[in-house]
């Protein structure tokens, strides 16, 4: 089993497991259902943050260093497509999966979290901070370092 990108805190530990979807339109109920199926069919390690991203949302759950296969709603859902906008070059800028091939999609979510352990923004691309202050994600990566494909 693979995570599709994991990042570690500055101590090495896993911080945040981020599964990705090119699929847009979903529910956060839909969300919380693969969640718990992906969780049910595998072993993961403990992680503080578990991420689904969606070209149009992203849905973070703050696992507090376990990963539960429960049926839970996501802790927060986040408008992706405003994120995301400054990392990638689509039609208007929207985001819609017959638009974005998932390398695109990949390597723009992966260029988002790396701002964010680098806490580098160019001033168009501050992030909304008050979701990444209120989830606690933003202090627990800052320092870390991004990895794809990890093998779990």
């Amino acid at each position: 089993m693979r995570a599709d990108l994991v990042v570690y805190d500055r101590d090495g530990q896993i911080a945040l497991i981020t599964e990705l979807k090119n699929k847009t339109g979903v529910t956060a109920e839909w969300a919380a259902k693969w969640r718990r199926n992906m969780l049910a069919h595998g072993r993961w390690p403990a992680a503080k943050f578990f991420m689904i991203a969606l070209p149009d949302r992203f849905y973070l759950w703050n696992e507090s260093g376990r990963l539960s296969p429960e049926l839970l709603a996501p802790a927060f859902e986040i408008d992706a497509v405003q994120l995301l906008k400054p990392y990638i070059e689509a039609k208007e800028g929207s985001l819609l999966e017959e638009e974005i091939s998932p390398q695109r999609f990949e390597l723009a979510v992966a260029a988002w979290l790396n701002s964010l352990l680098q806490r580098s923004f160019s001033p168009d691309q501050k992030p909304d901070s008050a979701w990444l202050k209120d989830s606690g994600l933003s202090d627990a990566i800052s320092g870390g370092r991004l990895l794809y494909e990890v093998p779990l």
